[in-house]
């Protein structure tokens, strides 16, 4: 915020002028002052909070002024009333207040008592616990209160302070005076800031650890006996919250809650915004889902540094080291964050990937899905990173942990794809066997029950590739969105490779790929590999115009690669699609030899030819002049 505008309310007579003079001039004015002072400007000095402008707004209570009043109540970020006696203590419940709420006004309010150098007014003690405290009570709007004497140029300067910390610190998000407790917002920010500093995720801040805290947030090292005054104030309020392995979660709350009741709610707001917090204590838009833009053809993908982020992570919460993260582990892994991605639950996750005998998610295939979501929602990776606190060693942010392939235009075009993460579109007839194949992926046993895919479901794995590179393959079976995503140029664009299947053992099956493919000629434009499925079983004729042979003869295309879901070798089909989809040529029509070009030949003879005769002539002249 650059401004903070202050508008000073109340009674006429209560000292509104006085105490903005004695702020101007740094000393009581004796000589009588305009009813209301024109607008006064402060810049930033050294101890303004966030550094921001300052306007103070005088105002008038006068009746006819109250069109005025309105306008710079609506325009303000912050409401000073000043009361000074008490039937002006009496308006501020019975008139202010209500008034400022009529006006739909929902601005801090600072409280302040002036003139407390009148000994009628009472001792600070007094006014506190008889004036202030129940009128706060009332009214959640109050921010803070105070006792000023413009008179004594007493509290004139902090009374302008706590305005300005009330906008650029505020209470009212943080703490709930009523309840005595941090709001259930500020608790669920503070965990997740405790959560991401307890590196060793064991449920402790080690002196380490705090440490750290210490300095990312407040750039400084603790002193000497600071972390053990800490400790001691901690363990009086809440005995059992500091153990040998460190301070809990419910000690770093009540240390928290401690500041926001001394009135040091500002050091709750620097860690907080050191960890990208807004007003609102939600994450900042900006840091959720920085600027990331995916050209056409190109697609997105983990750098080095996301995946050995994601690889960190996953050995992080592994607690009981069997290789796989089990239910409990990933709530831990994913509590800093809404919960696992919408897109996750939708592919029903973790059944799209790797998992052990246990069912629990390896690390394969964790930075398969990564790899996955990466490549298909690349703001949903951005933002996740986010919440799982990745920290980049430069200026890049999470953007850091991603990059952007080259772009890939003629898919016909000879060499290898610069991309490690390929879509394949798994194509065929009803109980072709598609489902199967997505669970042989997997490594999943084979199953006799039939299932018919409704929903588009993938399967994620990695893949590796002639000469020990790896690759991660999405193999994707659309269900009965299949036509609408067939008539999808950016779906068609997107995808890598088609992979059409069909049951060798139905004789209507293959059939299904031929109207396909008439159906959606813009197919023709993607490179594509012919399976037959169910090669375990007796093989039929097709009845097709053409036997599956003969067809892919005429497309100068390979034959059907005969395959099971039963066999252990059908991973040699996942190898053979992964190199289709890296080099993208070798699965389009191979084109007719050219015919041979006689002419160059012609050429080079003739060039031959004359190159022998210039020799010998020369020769031949040499020998008679000899």
């Amino acid at each position: 915020m650059a401004t903070v505008r202050i508008c000073v309310c109340g009674d006429e007579g209560v000292g509104k002028s006085s105490i903005v003079t004695s702020l101007v001039k740094d000393v009581f004015v004796t000589t009588k002052i305009q009813p209301v002072l024109p607008q006064v400007t402060l810049p930033p000095t050294l101890g303004t909070p966030d550094n921001v402008t300052t306007s103070i707004v005088d105002t008038s209570a006068l009746p006819h002024e109250r069109h005025a009043l309105r306008k710079e109540l609506r325009k303000s970020n912050v409401i000073l009333l000043v009361y000074s006696d008490h039937y002006s203590y009496e308006r501020v419940a019975l008139f202010w207040m209500p008034y400022f709420r009529s006006l739909g006004v929902n601005v801090p309010v600072v409280l302040c008592a002036n003139k407390s150098d009148l000994q009628s007014n009472g001792t600070t003690s007094q006014v506190v616990s008889e004036e202030m405290l129940p009128v706060m009570n009332e009214f959640k709007e109050i921010d803070s209160c105070i006792r000023t004497s413009a008179k004594e140029h007493h509290n004139i300067n902090e009374v302008f302070f706590l305005c300005q910390k009330a906008v650029t610190h505020p209470i009212a998000p943080l703490y709930d005076s009523k309840e005595a407790a941090l709001k259930p917002a500020a608790v669920s920010a503070l965990q997740r800031v405790f959560h991401l500093c307890d590196k060793d995720k064991d449920g402790y801040w080690n002196d380490q650890e705090i440490n750290d805290f210490q300095i990312k947030c407040f750039e400084k090292p603790l002193g000497e006996d600071d972390l053990p005054n800490i400790k001691r104030s901690i363990e009086r309020f809440l005995p059992g919250s500091i153990e040998e392995k460190g301070m809990d979660e419910k000690g770093f709350l009540l240390l928290n809650k401690i500041f926001a009741e001394k009135g040091r709610h500002e050091t709750i707001w620097i860690i907080l915004r050191k960890f990208h917090y807004t007003d609102s204590l939600s994450l900042k838009d900006t840091f959720l889902h920085p600027k990331f833009d995916v050209p056409q053809y190109s697609s997105a993908e983990l750098s080095p540094a996301g995946y050995r982020f994601f690889v960190d992570l996953f050995l992080l919460f592994d607690k009981d080291n069997d290789g796989g993260l089990n239910d409990s582990e990933l709530a831990a892994l994913f509590a800093p964050t809404p919960g696992i991605p919408p897109s996750w639950t939708d592919s029903a996750f973790p059944s799209c990937t790797v998992r052990n005998e246990a069912g629990h998610i390896t690390l394969q295939g964790w930075l398969a899905q990564w790899s996955m979501t990466t490549f298909e929602e690349p703001k949903t990776t951005l933002e996740y990173l986010a919440y799982l606190g990745f920290e980049s060693t430069d200026r890049g942010g999470t953007t850091t942990a991603l990059k952007v392939t080259k772009a890939r235009k003629r898919r016909n075009k000879p060499g290898r794809v610069e991309r490690s993460v390929f879509l394949c579109y798994v194509l065929g007839a009803s109980g072709s066997g598609k489902s199967a194949l997505l669970s042989a992926f997997l490594q999943r046993p084979f199953s006799q029950t039939y299932h018919p895919t409704i929903k588009p479901r993938s399967a994620v794995n990695s893949v590796e590739l002639k000469g020990g590179k790896q690759c991660y393959l999405i193999l994707e079976e659309l269900g009965e969105l299949e036509p609408a995503i067939l008539e999808n140029q950016a779906k068609l664009d997107a995808c890598d490779l088609l992979c059409y299947t069909y049951d060798s053992s139905e004789p209507d099956s293959f059939e299904h790929i031929v109207q396909l493919r008439k159906k959606y000629p813009k197919l023709d434009g993607l490179p594509a590999v012919y399976t037959a499925l169910k090669a375990d079983q007796d093989k039929t004729m097709q009845r097709s115009e053409r036997q599956p042979d003969e067809y892919t003869s005429a497309l100068n295309m390979a034959a059907p690669l005969h395959v099971s879901a039963t066999w252990s070798s059908i991973s040699e089909l996942f190898n053979h699609l992964a190199e289709c989809a890296t080099y993208p040529s070798t699965a389009f029509p191979k084109q007719e030899e050219e015919p041979y070009d006689n002419m160059n030949l012609y050429i080079a003879l003739g060039a031959v030819a004359c190159a022998a005769a210039s020799v010998i002539f020369v020769w031949k002249r040499n020998t008679a002049s000899s």
